[in-house]
């Protein structure tokens, strides 16, 4: 922290406006974790578009989250870019996950009592993983605005 606390103020409300910016724009995306049991590759093909564009538009707004972090704590900004890093890995196992449904979407089909052990892994995972995915990003929300609350809102207010 090497600005005055003016500097360190504008700096912060700039950043701060950003995040904002990016959170109004992740909230329009509306993109829900939910798994649906639909067998068609259409469904499959559309929530993995959405997802992409959804974990695009999250990674900006998380990197914005850690550059106004990183005005204040440099050591808890690398922490915050860890849980940032894992928000990638989590989606990026998310999505091969859709793909591997796109490709057989009958997985998803709730009618087939005689599903292969394959198929019943894979609608285990998509569930587990969508559940692990919103957590995670839970978990980052909270983390922030205890940050915020903390160290940020005077600086910025």
């Amino acid at each position: 922290m090497n600005q005055s606390p003016k500097d360190l103020k504008k700096i912060a409300k700039k950043h701060s406006e950003k995040l904002a910016k990016l959170g109004m724009e992740l909230g329009k995306n509306q993109f829900s974790y939910k798994v649906e049991n639909k067998p068609s590759k259409e469904y499959w093909q559309k929530k993995i578009d959405d997802f992409k564009k959804y974990s695009e538009k999250g990674l900006e707004y998380y990197n914005q989250t850690y550059s106004l972090i990183n005005l204040v704590n440099t050591e808890e900004a690398q922490m915050f870019l860890l849980h940032t890093s894992k928000f990638r890995q989590l989606g990026a196992t998310f999505i091969e996950i859709m793909e591997k449904i796109e490709k057989n979407p009958s997985i998803m089909n709730t009618k087939d009592k005689q599903q292969s052990l394959w198929s019943r892994k894979i609608k285990e995972d998509i569930t587990s993983h969508s559940n692990k995915c919103l957590q995670h990003e839970k978990d980052m929300n909270i983390l922030f605005k205890e940050y915020y609350k903390k160290y940020l809102k005077e600086i910025i207010e």
